[in-house]
């Protein structure tokens, strides 16, 4: 490995190494800063909506103290000489009973039906007006007998209220007798609502008109709640979030009023460029320190990775002397030292593949002599058929060419063969058995003509046949052996059956098991057997019983359906 590759790898590696250790802390910052984005924007929302209800809750004792008062005045039964006799104290002391629970939020006063002050619980002085034909009074008795609310205007008499509630008072018959008039001030609303918000929050209340009737902070009545109705004209959602303030907005139905919550926003433009700053510095801090670590690192990774490409370059050159000196005990020393090993490994087996190869030549050479011997039995095979023939002895001719046929068959190069063909040399097998046991039994074969080109695996069907043979009909008269093969679904069953002895119990199962037949027999079945699962799985193979519909054995054999043109079974 030349000078050039190792710096480049060395670059790649320190460039791998720089890149492993800042990406994380990257990554993991930009996501927990995000995460912190995530996590204090539902914080404020919570706490914007928990503030939100503690305020309208604080407008509900509003909204709930007037209609209260109301009714304990009519009920008093004093309304109707209130407002003939103005200098009542059983008036005064039922208006200030009936206000009890109340007075801190609001003062109240009675007005008779011409709008003339007559009893109140404040400072002010009675004999003040209000208006009856438009205003808060106005509202009450056009609202059909609803408590109304209104932020008066600054020209209106009555003082300075930030906000007024009337509700019109009946006599027993169901006649307007006067109002009741409620009136609630800057230090009203700010007892209200003390404690109810954050103390770096702010809260503005704006009229149903979006005027600003109450603020916390004076600047919010001149700056905010103009910004908010001109989104409103211009037909936008008034309250959203800016790069300052995140706002709430929520309407108190009871009053008309709305209640604006104004919260600091906690990642401001100041903050953000503080966090960039403070992540720029720790990546450039990391980036030092990383190539500090890395740099040395790098170099004890590419120096002994070099060392071992050098020592491959030689080895691709056949030069199995090499060898790598090894650093330390870590998993590069390790390496080096395995590519040692190799190297002797190498050696060692060239010697023996040259050993291998002297013995595989002469394996050979014996196998083509091997190979004569066949040949030379299906010559003599013919010479006896023919002498049979000549000396009139056709049994001995028949069995001749039958064996002769069976051997070419078994020799030939075909690992698999038609069924048919299978059937057809099975046929001269037993025709020379038949000679041999002078008749002793049948074979019938039914063969469909659709699974004559099936391709099964050569001499699978005589282990068969001569196992029921040998064991099955020795002794049993008129014996017959049945080969059937049929379709089932994708594969072929090919059944052998004999009226015989019938199998064992130990050796009936499903499937075929060699550890169940008697030692020293069955040899052929344990073969078959093996080539059906050693081709197609074991699924496929010997199922072995007694015959269901009588006696004898039934030996079925399972496999695929193969065609002759797919070129395998």
């Amino acid at each position: 490995m030349n000078h050039p590759q190792s710096h480049s790898f060395r670059s790649r590696l320190l460039l791998s190494f720089l890149i492993a250790s800042l990406v994380p802390m990257i990554i993991c910052s930009a996501l927990l800063s995000q995460i912190s984005r995530i996590q204090m924007k539902k914080q404020m929302e919570t706490d914007a909506q928990t503030q939100t209800a503690n305020l309208l809750t604080a407008l509900d004792r509003v909204s709930d103290a007037l209609p209260g008062a109301a009714r304990a005045l009519e009920e008093s039964r004093l309304l109707p000489r209130a407002f003939t006799s103005r200098e009542d104290t059983r008036v005064n002391n039922a208006l200030f009973l009936a206000t009890e629970g109340s007075r801190d939020l609001a003062d109240y006063s009675l007005y008779d039906l011409q709008g003339r002050q007559c009893y109140s619980t404040g400072s002010v002085t009675p004999g003040s007006t209000l208006p009856v034909r438009w205003g808060i009074l106005f509202a009450a008795a056009n609202s059909g007998g609803k408590s109304v609310y209104a932020a008066p205007s600054a020209g209106e008499d009555g003082g300075n209220p930030l906000l007024q509630g009337a509700a019109v008072l009946k006599n027993p018959q169901g006649e307007p007798v006067g109002y009741l008039v409620m009136d609630v001030y800057e230090q009203n609303f700010q007892k209200l609502f003390a404690g109810k918000y954050g103390s770096s929050n702010e809260v503005l209340i704006l009229s149903r008109y979006w005027h600003p009737v109450y603020a916390s902070q004076s600047s919010l009545n001149a700056g905010l709640a103009p910004v908010l109705r001109e989104q409103l004209l211009r037909g936008g959602h008034p309250g959203a979030e800016t790069e300052e303030f995140r706002y709430q907005i929520q309407e108190h139905r009871p009053t008309g009023l709305y209640l604006v919550l104004r919260q600091p926003q906690v990642f401001t433009k100041s903050t953000m460029k503080l966090l960039r700053a403070a992540s720029g510095f720790c990546v450039l801090v990391g980036i030092l320190i990383s190539a500090a670590l890395c740099l040395p690192l790098s170099r004890r990774i590419s120096q002994p990775i070099g060392r071992l490409l050098k020592a491959f370059s030689r080895l691709e050159q056949d030069d199995l002397d090499v060898h790598v000196s090894r650093d330390g005990e870590d998993e590069l020393g390790q390496l080096a030292e395995e590519f040692n090993h190799m190297v002797q490994a190498l050696k060692a087996n060239r010697q023996e593949l040259v050993e291998n190869q002297r013995e595989l030549n002469q394996a050979q050479v014996r196998m083509l002599q091997a190979q004569l011997n066949p040949h030379f039995l299906c010559n003599t095979l013919d010479t006896m058929k023919w002498i049979s023939k000549i000396n009139h002895v056709p049994q001995v001719a028949l069995m001749s060419t039958n064996l002769a046929d069976i051997l070419r068959f078994c020799i030939s190069a075909e690992e698999f063969v038609p069924l048919a063909r299978e059937v057809e040399v099975l046929n001269r097998y037993v025709e020379i058995q038949k000679i041999r046991l002078s008749d002793q039994f049948a074979f019938l074969v039914s063969l469909p003509e659709e699974l004559e080109t099936c391709m099964v695996p050569k001499m699978i069907l005589q282990p068969i046949v001569e196992n029921a043979i040998l064991h099955g009909l020795e002794g049993v008269p008129d014996s017959v052996i049945q080969v059937c093969a049929e379709q089932d679904g994708e594969d072929v069953r090919i059944t052998v059956t004999d009226n015989g002895h019938g199998l064992p119990p130990e050796m009936i199962g499903h499937p075929y098991k060699r550890e169940s037949a008697p030692t020293g027999h069955h040899l052929g079945l344990y073969n078959v057997d093996t080539i059906l699962k050693k081709h197609y799985g074991e699924q496929y193979g010997l199922y072995l019983d007694n015959n269901p519909a009588g006696s004898g054995a039934r030996v079925r054999a399972r496999l695929p359906l193969r065609r002759k043109e797919e070129k395998e079974c």
